[in-house]
């Protein structure tokens, strides 16, 4: 196809590439995907791939298989027929984070116990499942998750609840339609053309899965780029006391998915969440996004790159886990903001 195009008038060249860019599209599963652009001939570059799941490059590795568990107590048909209906029975839900403000005279001492670092039953505090269930917001994150970002715990292969279940929504993918479009001054963003619910699943930040040293390395061999697809899996490092040198980097600029030309917004309309399928995998997880409100039909989606909230930028927020471009002398690169939001900071890095 590169062969071809070097060969070819400018126009014929321009048609292949966006033809070929098209096809990768319509292979992807799930609804459609329109490739957009009313602002010049260009396309999303060929040498870029469209996976469907991050890949594991040299020196990563997932937990080993023997910890992947599933909850053995929760049934397909339980309550509502949708699988798991009670927190205390679901095993996945053991790590996930605790509902304090539903602590009573019973559990809170055993909250207190586990604050002080002693070993409890952790299926005893109270929990909450990620998703609502029914009603106009069915499979939508729950607020308890969607405006604290606790790291969301999904059922998997070996749990006994069924594929239906309703802890089960980022796992079976993309269910929204998606348009990658040039913008006037941003490069290309992404947009859908149905309205989205707050707290309905979009799509997952995939690309290879690469050691921090391999990250990098890929920082100084592209220096001089202002761009920077690299995201370092760090949720669960400061709890488990990883180094930065052991953590994971997903980096999307070569093979990814269609969030890969989500734009930046001081003020977005998305967020990114974690989302496991293994409890015990703590380097190893999907980076998933979800509309943080009511989006309106093809208005475009937007997440923060700084992944900050407005409480901790009000607070002085702790260091981003998107990864930063740097210079060859290991600088960060000042990067101007153009969202044009109220809340615009003007720069993305400084």
């Amino acid at each position: 196809m590169l062969s071809r195009a070097r060969s070819s008038a400018t126009s014929t060249a321009e048609d292949r590439i966006r033809m070929e860019v098209v096809r990768r599209l319509r292979g992807l599963p799930g609804p459609p995907i329109i490739l957009l652009n009313k602002i010049d001939r260009s396309s999303p570059p060929l040498k870029f791939q469209f996976i469907t799941q991050s890949i594991l490059r040299e020196g990563v590795e997932k937990a080993d298989p023997a910890t992947m568990t599933g909850c053995q107590k929760c049934r397909p048909h339980m309550g509502q027929n949708i699988g798991c209906e009670y927190t205390k029975k679901c095993d996945c839900l053991e790590y996930a984070a605790i509902d304090v403000k539903r602590l009573n005279d019973i559990t809170k001492p055993i909250y207190d116990r586990y604050i002080a670092g002693k070993d409890v039953d952790l299926s005893q505090l109270p929990k909450r499942f990620p998703y609502f269930s029914n009603g106009d917001n069915t499979g939508c994150l729950v607020p308890f998750y969607l405006n604290e970002r606790h790291p969301i715990y999904e059922c998997n292969k070996y749990c006994m609840c069924g594929p239906g279940c309703k802890n089960r929504i980022v796992q079976h993918g993309r269910q929204v339609d998606l348009v990658i479009f040039k913008t006037k001054d941003r490069g290309w963003g992404l947009k859908s053309t149905q309205g989205l619910r707050q707290g309905q699943f979009i799509d997952t930040y995939r690309g290879e899965i690469i050691t921090d040293a391999e990250a990098t390395r890929r920082e100084k061999a592209t220096s001089s780029s202002l761009n920077s697809y690299l995201y370092s899996l760090d949720k669960f490092a400061e709890e488990n006391e990883l180094k930065p040198e052991e953590l994971y980097v997903v980096d999307g600029e070569y093979f990814g998915g269609p969030t890969r030309f989500m734009n930046h917004s001081c003020e977005p309309n998305c967020r990114q969440y974690t989302v496991s399928y293994n409890k015990h995998d703590v380097r190893v997880y999907e980076i998933a996004f979800f509309a943080y409100r009511n989006i309106e039909p093809s208005e475009e989606l937007t997440f923060d790159y700084l992944d900050k909230d407005e409480e901790e930028e009000e607070e002085g927020a702790p260091p981003p886990s998107q990864e930063k471009p740097v210079d060859a002398q290991g600088e960060t690169k000042p990067v101007e903001c153009r969202c044009g939001s109220k809340k615009c900071r003007k720069w993305l890095w400084m």
